[in-house]
């Protein structure tokens, strides 16, 4: 649809799109999970990953595309040995899944920018929110055509714009970050993965009841799997303010806990679970033709293997809820985002100003063999500067939210 996609894009039209889907479109938040979880757990469990490496590459190396925009050197194919930010998006279209109706649309609707580092022993992962509001830059789409660049548009629309390409143009666009590998997932597969994994672990410290999602989730701790994995992270209206970015929060205590998780060794040690894991997510992703490569994937695996818990961090990308037109958007806090990118551009470690949305500290460590990382409530270099020592995590501002995956944090429902 050159037209649609070529043009500037209103917020009145993203409105009634959004009203027509709300129902289901909750749903595409999971896809997220799968891919960060792929990234930062299959993938890590080193040699053991060879095996679901091939599985995957096998399956859908066909169906690679390229991200390469004009101008741009390709990334290198095979073994790593540096920083590599890879990009993980979450498509709504379904995925020819008739079970959740006529689509209609394929939006980017989770968009996270992971950047692993062998220098810093991290790993940072950006989440994007759908409806930031800005310019998106001019792409090359995954035919090979070209899409002109627009003034005014949700995030979200980047894929609808071009496919994976168009996506990596519009996250180098807004952090100023290079891409080098991504990935696009369908949301089948994370039902599938819950279920592989045998549910995992979360915690509430308030009951969470959403009938829009189905989730009716008791205090305590529960363990959670496919439709009700699922429910968990659709859910908005069952949290404080039941907003996009409060449902940020409340999927990262999720992904932390499926982190820990994967990396157990229950998990790592059972080829069956990893046999699944791995075709849970082949069945739902499509790969940029650099990363669609076993070498790459294993050197990237080992690049990750070593990585601690809490070396590994969740962040949102600062912005500002607001309403345009009378639709609800979010715009960008560059201040502050700069001096994350600026950490990342860095390769260093960071550590996110405050818990995200609806997460609170559960009081509890992760692994008893590790140290968090220190500032979880700092409130960030004022001056932005990154500290030169690459082992120190930057401490980032309050407007910066997030965790890191050895924090067990808890999720409060829209009564705490």
């Amino acid at each position: 649809m050159p037209g649609r996609s070529e043009r500037d894009t209103t917020v009145p039209a993203t409105r009634a799109r959004h009203g027509r889907q709300r129902r289901r479109g909750a749903a595409r938040t999971i896809a997220g999970v799968l891919a960060l979880t792929l990234a930062v757990g299959v993938i890590s469990a080193g040699s053991v990953a060879a095996f679901a490496v091939y599985r995957i590459s096998n399956t859908i190396s066909k169906n690679a595309v390229s991200i390469t925009q004009e101008g741009q050197k390709p990334p290198k194919v095979g073994a790593i040995s540096g920083p590599v930010n890879l990009l993980l998006v979450g498509s709504d279209s379904g995925g020819g899944n008739s079970s959740y109706g006529d689509r209609g649309e394929n939006l980017n609707d989770v968009t996270i920018l992971v950047h692993i580092s062998p220098v810093s022993k991290s790993v940072t992962a950006l989440s994007i929110p759908r409806d930031l509001y800005g310019p998106q830059a001019a792409c090359t789409r995954d035919n090979g055509s070209k899409a002109s660049a627009v003034s005014q548009v949700k995030f979200n629309e980047a894929l609808s714009r071009g496919g994976l390409g168009c996506v990596a143009a519009a996250v180098t666009g807004l952090t100023g970050l290079n891409v080098d590998y991504a990935a696009k997932i369908e949301f089948d597969g994370v039902v599938a993965m819950s279920d592989a994994v045998g549910g995992v672990e979360v915690c509430l410290a308030t009951p969470i009841d959403d009938p829009k999602s189905g989730l009716d989730l008791p205090a305590g701790s529960s363990t959670i799997q496919g439709a009700q994995a699922l429910a968990f992270l659709r859910t908005r209206h069952g949290l404080p303010d039941g907003s996009d970015l409060m449902r940020i929060g409340n999927q990262q205590v999720f992904m932390s806990a499926l982190i820990r998780k994967i990396r157990s060794a229950d998990t790592l040690t059972n080829p069956v679970t990893l046999y699944n894991l791995a075709t849970a997510a082949a069945d739902n992703m499509q790969l940029s033709t650099e990363l669609a490569n076993n070498e790459t994937m294993i050197s990237i695996a080992v690049a990750l293997k070593d990585i601690p818990a809490d070396r590994i961090s969740f962040v949102q990308y600062p912005s500002t809820p607001t309403y345009i037109n009378g639709v609800s958007v979010t715009i960008a806090n560059k201040r502050d985002a700069t001096i994350l990118t600026d950490a990342i551009a860095a390769d260093q470690a960071v550590t996110a100003g405050k818990l995200g949305g609806a997460a609170v500290d559960s009081g509890a460590s992760a692994d008893p063999t590790q140290t968090a990382s220190p500032g979880a409530s700092a409130s960030g270099d004022p001056s932005g500067a990154a500290s030169a020592d690459p082992n120190t995590p930057v401490e980032l501002p309050s407007s910066i939210t997030g965790q890191s995956a050895a924090q067990q944090t808890c999720s409060r429902g829209q009564t705490g």
